[in-house]
C-alpha cells in the first residue's frame, strides 16, 4: 500500500489562511453576522456601491504572516497604519490620517513586576464603513468587544465600536487602581500601627508601574481632544459623543491614578521620615553609652599606667573615692545629655 504523501502544515495562529481571525458585518439595526476572509473582496465591492449604513469588522492576527499582504491586497489602507504594525510599543494613541482614524491600543497584564513583555498592542484602522482591527497575541478588551458583538449588542458605526473599546480600556485602568488602592491601604494601615516590615522597595515599584500604565492605557490629550473638536465628517455627533464620552471616563481614571501617585509618594516620605527617625534615635542611645563610658575609661586609661607617683595608691578607701567621683562624673554627663535631649522635644 502506497503511503499518503504528508500535507505541510502551516501555523495559522487562530486564524484562516489569510490571517482573519473573525470578520463581522454589521447592518442596520442589526447583530454583527459572521463573514470569511474569501467574501470579504466581494462584500467591500458591494459596500462602495450602497447607501446604506452597512460595515464590516475584520480582526486580523499578526502572527499569520499571510495577514498584512492580505490586507495590502484586499483593502485600501492608510500607510500610517501599517507603519503602526511595526513600531514599538508607545501610549495608546488615536490620529486622524485623511478620511480614516489610526488607533493604537494596549491591553496589559498587571502584577509587581510589570514590564513590557505583559502588554499585547492592537492597532485599529476606522474608515466610514469599516474597522480593521490588528493584533500579534490577545487581548482582552477585544475579546470584551467580541462577547458583545456575539451577545447580539447592535453597533451604528465603526466608530461606537471603537468607543466600546476605549471604555473597555478605561475599565481597566479602574480595575488596576482599586487593586492598588488595596493594596496601599494595607501599607497604609501597618505604617500607622508603626510596624514598618514593608520594605520602601514595594512603595517605589508600585509608583513606578503606576505612572508606566498612565503612560500606556491614557490616549494622549492632544490628539484625542484635537480629534474631538475637528472629527471628520463621516463621524455623526452620537458617535462624537460617544468618544467624548469614553475620553471623559479616561480622564476620570489618570486624574485618580495621578492621586493615587501623589499618596505613594506621601506614603514613601513618611516612612523615610520615621526611618530616619529610628536611626537618630538609635544614633542618640550609642552616643549617650559611648559619653556615659567615657570617664570609666579615662581613669582606667591613667590608672592603668604602671608609673610612680599613682594618686590614693597607697589610701585603703582610695577604690571607693574613685568609685565616688565615676559616678558623680557619669551621673553629670546623664543629666547633661538626657535634659538638654528632652528640653529639645
Amino acid at each position: 500500500m502506497t503511503p499518503l504523501p504528508m500535507r505541510k502544515l502551516e501555523p495559522t495562529y487562530g486564524s484562516d489562511q489569510h490571517g482573519l481571525v473573525w470578520g463581522y458585518r454589521f447592518l442596520p439595526n442589526q447583530p454583527g453576522q459572521p463573514i470569511t476572509s474569501e467574501a470579504v473582496t466581494e462584500l467591500f465591492a458591494a459596500l462602495d456601491a450602497a447607501e446604506s449604513g452597512e460595515f464590516v469588522w475584520l480582526h486580523v492576527s499578526l502572527s499569520n504572516s499571510a495577514s498584512e499582504p492580505w490586507l495590502r491586497q484586499c483593502l485600501t489602507l492608510p500607510d500610517s497604519f501599517y507603519e503602526s504594525l511595526h513600531t514599538d510599543i508607545g501610549s495608546t494613541r488615536l490620529e486622524q490620517d485623511a478620511d480614516a482614524l489610526v488607533a493604537v491600543i494596549h491591553d496589559v497584564l498587571f502584577d509587581s513586576t510589570f514590564d513590557s513583555s505583559a502588554v499585547a498592542t492592537s492597532t485599529l484602522c476606522i474608515a466610514p464603513r469599516l474597522l480593521i482591527s490588528a493584533r500579534l497575541r490577545p487581548l482582552r478588551s477585544v475579546d470584551r468587544l467580541r462577547a458583545a458583538v456575539r451577545a447580539g449588542h447592535v453597533f451604528r458605526s465603526p466608530v461606537e465600536l471603537l468607543a466600546h473599546l476605549l471604555r473597555d480600556q478605561a475599565d481597566v485602568l479602574v480595575d488596576i487602581l482599586r487593586r492598588t488602592t488595596t493594596r496601599v491601604d494595607q501599607i497604609e494601615d501597618r505604617l500607622l500601627a508603626d510596624r514598618l516590615a514593608t520594605s520602601r522597595t514595594e512603595l517605589g515599584t508600585l509608583r513606578r508601574v503606576l505612572v508606566r500604565l498612565q503612560r500606556l492605557l491614557a490616549p494622549e490629550p492632544a490628539a484625542l481632544f484635537r480629534l474631538l473638536n475637528r472629527p471628520p465628517e463621516w463621524i455623526s455627533s452620537e458617535d462624537v459623543q460617544d468618544l467624548q464620552q469614553a475620553a471623559e471616563e479616561f480622564s476620570a481614571a489618570v486624574g485618580d491614578s495621578i492621586a493615587l501617585v501623589e499618596r505613594v509618594k506621601l506614603l514613601q516620605e513618611e516612612m523615610a521620615a520615621r526611618v530616619n527617625e529610628q536611626t537618630n534615635r538609635t544614633l542618640f542611645v550609642l552616643t549617650v553609652v559611648t559619653v556615659l563610658a567615657l570617664p570609666i575609661n579615662l581613669v582606667a586609661g591613667l590608672f592603668g599606667m604602671n608609673v610612680g607617683g599613682i594618686p590614693l595608691a597607697e589610701d585603703r578607701f582610695g577604690f571607693f573615692v574613685i568609685i565616688a567621683v565615676l559616678l558623680a562624673l557619669t551621673a553629670l554627663l546623664a543629666y547633661l545629655s538626657f535634659g538638654r535631649h528632652s528640653n529639645r522635644h
